[in-house]
């Protein structure tokens, strides 16, 4: 089912203010384990779970962003 573009507006705040910082806290909490888990990773093993770690957030929710910046397509464009 495709969400409106209010729709879409709507989810991408929700996901911005409240699941990206709990996405966030989560990242780092899982870093933490796993730092302390291996007695401290090699910065570059570090590096890269957090690029992964930043970048996986968005592929379930590309479609909620796409288009949400434009202007709205089904506003009517002839208002005087």
């Amino acid at each position: 089912m495709a969400l409106g573009y209010k729709a879409r507006k709507r989810w991408s705040l929700v996901v911005l203010l409240v699941a990206l910082p709990a996405y966030i806290v989560a990242a780092v909490t899982l870093t933490d384990w796993l730092r302390a888990r291996y007695d401290g990773m090699p910065m570059l093993v570090e590096l890269i779970v957090f690029v992964v770690l930043g970048v996986v957030w968005i592929v379930p929710l590309k479609r909620i962003f796409i288009g949400v910046g434009q202007p709205d397509p089904d506003e009517r464009q002839d208002r005087p």
